[in-house]
């Protein structure tokens, strides 16, 4: 039962809720996991792969989840408690909220660690931090880091500061003017670092390596994490879709946005890769240097390049931008719950959620250093050796994520009944069969596959 009566909000406009569902899907996954992934995946081959998983099952899953969110106008765990006592389905299915909105709170708990990095990249990059560094001190550096407890709680703190601040605000005050302002930044700040790319005299052959397939490269492993990523990367699983999908209005046609936002999505992956490949090849790095290639690889090529500093700076603020916008939407759930579900108001909501989110990522602080040598379920061979961090990411990345994203397809596709679904999603027949066949099997196998392969 509902604490108070609640008048939901809604976006004021098409392009406000595609602008915020974009700022959702792009965040560290295009700008730090994306380029990394295709570098240690043999480039072309991987990104056509990506392209191919991204339209059949990433496409298809964010129709579902908006789709519920809209015809709920709820929270997620409300929205799919209305939704099947409505269509008189089991209570079971209400899991699927439950664990959209643990999950995202989860995420953000760590999530805001790596963009406090960011942040501190930033600052290292304004006072020239960078400049002359070897591969053993960039390593050191980014190791210093990771080693001291009270500057990654300081960066976390601000970057939690930062997404509180703007969540608090609610649809129109908050997310709208965020997605109005930061992505339009981002996009600006991605073309001037691809204009920067294409001075670096390794242009072309950055450009070859992202969009030239060369399919003796490409691994079963590399297929994997492809379709993994194409579900990640649209934030799928998160209870965040379908949050923004309850704030959205019946005029709004959902097939045609979430192919704008499919689209943005992956051309700001691909945008990200040309910003980086060519500083990568132009300096002889390693362009499948993993992980460490933005905060390790990368300023050590910004240190010895001229005017390395301003666009150290510049790539480092488009990756705070980018991890911002999705920090918003991961406390967005869980806000909306709060608010729905209890006495607090919007402010309230937020301020207690961001608290219990930042307190969490505390764990994931000390993971790195203090904690270092804590494993919460080592008894267990296969989790031996995982921190906080790993534990949290693992939970949540390869059995939250995949089995929410799995029920939400299987109940839309064999639980719904097809008129209302043509009905929501108001498209022609041809296009609406092709959906539906996604629905019921293609987007289901493909996440199946991923989360059979993770485990």
């Amino acid at each position: 039962m509902s604490y108070k009566s609640h008048s939901h909000a809604q976006w004021s406009s098409r392009m406000a809720f595609v602008l915020a569902a974009v700022g959702s899907s792009v965040g560290l996954g295009n700008i730090w996991k994306f380029p990394y992934m295709t570098g240690e995946s043999g480039g072309g081959a991987f990104v056509l792969i990506y392209l191919v998983c991204i339209f059949l099952v990433g496409l298809p899953m964010l129709m579902s989840e908006w789709l519920l969110g809209r015809l709920g106008q709820k929270n997620p765990i409300s929205t799919m408690g209305d939704i099947t006592r409505r269509l008189k389905r089991s209570r079971a299915w209400v899991l699927i909220g439950v664990a959209g909105v643990l999950g995202a709170y989860l995420i953000l708990s760590f999530y805001s660690v790596i963009g406090g990095w960011a942040l501190a990249y930033i600052q290292m990059a304004v006072v020239d931090t960078f400049s002359g560094l070897d591969n053993d001190s960039v390593g050191t550096l980014f190791g210093n880091l990771l080693a001291s407890p009270v500057e990654l709680l300081l960066w976390h703190s601000l970057f939690m500061l930062m997404t509180i601040g703007v969540v608090v605000g609610g649809v129109a005050g908050g997310l709208e003017r965020a997605a109005k302002t930061l992505m339009p930044t981002l996009a600006v700040l991605l073309v001037v670092l691809v204009g920067y790319a294409a001075t670096t005299g390794a242009f072309a052959e950055g450009a070859a390596y992202l969009f030239t397939p060369d399919f003796s490269k490409l691994t079963s492993d590399g297929v994997l994490a492809a379709l993994g990523h194409a579900f990640f990367t649209l934030s799928l699983g998160m209870g965040i879709m379908m949050a923004y999908g309850s704030y959205l209005s019946d005029d709004v046609n959902i097939g045609r946005s979430a192919l704008i936002v499919v689209v943005m999505d992956t051309v700001i992956a691909l945008l990200a890769g040309l910003a980086i490949f060519p500083v990568v090849f132009a300096n002889g790095l390693d362009a499948a240097a993993g992980p460490g290639l933005i905060f390790q690889t990368l300023p050590l090529a910004f240190g010895n390049m001229a005017g390395g500093w301003l666009f150290g700076l510049l790539f480092f603020v488009l990756l705070v931008f980018a991890a911002w916008t999705s920090a918003i939407s991961l406390l967005e759930p869980v806000v909306e719950w709060l608010e729905e579900r209890s006495p607090l108001s919007r402010v309230g909501a937020t301020i207690v959620a961001g608290l219990a989110t930042w307190a969490l990522g505390l764990a994931t602080v000390l993971s790195f250093n203090i904690w270092g040598d804590v494993a919460p379920l080592g008894m267990f061979d296969k989790f031996a050796g995982m921190t906080i961090f790993d534990l949290l990411d693992y939970v949540t990345s390869k059995l939250l994520l995949p089995l929410t994203g799995l029920a939400t397809v299987l109940f839309v596709g064999w639980f719904m009944g097809r008129d209302e679904l043509r009905t929501q999603l108001n498209m022609g027949e041809t296009a609406f069969a092709l959906w539906r066949l996604a629905v019921r099997f293609i987007a289901p196998i493909g996440v199946v596959i991923v989360f059979v392969n993770s485990l």
